[in-house]
């Protein structure tokens, strides 16, 4: 198999691509909880699902299993985060380097 460079994408286009998939994904987002989902991973070096969840029920009706599906969107299909597993075998997710002032402008830090 071999690659034409024209089908590459060059840094800035994925960035433009990954910019596009955020705002497509926050739009639909009716309660505000996806947005402030991303403030969390702008604020924290590495979070579990667990953190996320514990802090996000202090102003939203969430479970467990609905935060770890919207992480795993962000994750696989939006590309953004990077996932690492601790000792004890529980994920930590952190925002990736890259797209750390992509997220900041879209969603704001408070």
């Amino acid at each position: 198999m071999t690659f034409d460079s024209k089908s590459m994408r060059s840094p800035s286009e994925i960035k433009r691509v990954v910019e596009g998939r955020l705002r497509s994904y926050l739009s639909r987002d009716r309660t505000g909880i996806r947005r402030e989902l991303l403030r969390l991973f702008v604020k924290s070096k590495s979070i579990t699902i667990a953190e996320l969840v514990a802090d996000l029920q202090t102003r939203f009706a969430v479970t467990f299993h609905a935060i770890a599906s919207m992480v795993g969107i962000i994750a696989s299909r939006i590309g953004i985060l990077r996932a690492t597993r601790n000792s004890d075998g529980v994920n930590n997710y952190e925002l990736k380097d890259k797209y750390f002032d992509i997220v900041v402008r879209i969603v704001g830090v408070s």
